[in-house]
């Protein structure tokens, strides 16, 4: 694809940083769509890399309102959508607001790239759409099963983006990234919180069930993943997972985080982090054929090496006492 104008909602997560980060290296014109808030903080891209300063605009709003997206799209070739509410277990509680956020905001999303003729849109799903794997490894066509109200939302937002593309032939890739992790994440995910208590000198660590296992993939992998659906140009319509095709249990990814980091642990259940039964989604793991097929995309930390060498470079990144100061390990982050 030639150097294009996108838009990144979300652009001051986690993911979305890294994201805005690479596009701006490779020379791409970047408008990052961060959440609007008093402080003017612009999340994690406050920390961008130096030679990414400066380098990107940023258009604070919200995605929840029609107007403001409408606005912040204008003038963009592609949009990539990143942004919602993501942490499962706010979700039990609060899950108006991500109707709010991971619906309605998709939806506004949607209707404004048909309303401007935006030429691609990257449409973020999570493979917590699947549920619990009722076969593995987990193709695109797999059942789709919302043990969370997170879960739920991210159905319907999937479901608004692939009827847009039916319906009005809107340009619209569904890419379904499994559990990215890496520096900047939030310690609402199981990797950064044994990251941060070990970090933090403890060697106690607190989780909640640790038999689940997942399909971890290297943030600089989920970043490749994108920005592959967004130059090729094959996927409209398509539902597309990113994943690393290997699966390890929560209890032996602290155990190989503890190697990594070169000490030893005692795992202990801390009830609070424990899903309600039905809700807890107990395996996945990711079929990533297609990802390779229709855009070339394959995980480069892929397997036990590749993940460990990726839990590497994530604890190297937390431990830095600049990064581990902004985390309360002592607690538990919902």
């Amino acid at each position: 694809m030639k150097k294009s104008k996108i838009l990144v909602t979300g652009a001051d997560g986690f993911i979305g940083s890294h994201l805005v980060e690479t596009l701006v290296r490779q020379g791409h014109e970047v408008r990052a769509f961060t959440l609007y808030n008093s402080f003017n903080s612009w999340g994690w891209l406050d920390q961008a890399a130096e030679d990414v300063k400066g380098h990107f605009e940023v258009f604070s709003g919200d995605i929840r309102d029609p107007h403001g997206v409408k606005e912040a799209m204008k003038g963009c070739d592609v949009v990539l959508h990143l942004a919602a509410l993501i942490a499962i277990p706010y979700s039990y509680h609060s899950p108006d607001t991500y109707v709010d956020t991971n619906v309605k905001g998709t939806l506004n999303v949607l209707q404004a790239a048909r309303d401007l003729g935006v030429k691609r849109l990257v449409h973020t799903s999570t493979s917590e759409v699947y549920g619990t794997a009722q076969f593995v490894p987990i193709t695109e066509l797999h059942p789709l099963v919302g043990q969370s109200p997170y879960s739920a939302t991210k159905i319907a937002a999937d479901q608004l983006a692939y009827s847009f593309h039916a319906s009005f032939g809107l340009p619209v890739v569904i890419a379904r990234p499994f559990n990215t992790y890496g520096p900047r994440q939030s310690a609402r995910a199981v990797i950064p919180t044994i990251i941060t208590q070990i970090a933090s000198g403890q060697r106690q660590i607190k989780l909640g069930a640790v038999s689940p296992t997942r399909d971890f993939n290297y943030v600089r992998d989920t970043v490749a993943g994108f920005i592959a659906a967004m130059e090729s140009d094959q996927g409209l319509g398509e539902v597309v997972n990113f994943g690393s095709n290997f699966e390890i249990s929560i209890g032996d990814t602290a155990r190989l985080i503890a190697e990594a980091m070169n000490v030893e642990v005692e795992i202990v259940t801390d009830e609070a982090r424990l899903r309600p039964e039905n809700s807890e989604v107990e395996r996945l793991w990711a079929a990533n054929d297609k990802a390779n097929i229709l855009f070339g995309w394959q995980p480069a930390y892929a397997g036990r090496e590749g993940f460990k060498r990726g839990l590497v470079e994530t604890a190297e990144w937390f431990v830095k006492s600049g990064n581990l100061s902004a985390y309360k390990s002592n607690i538990y982050n919902v």
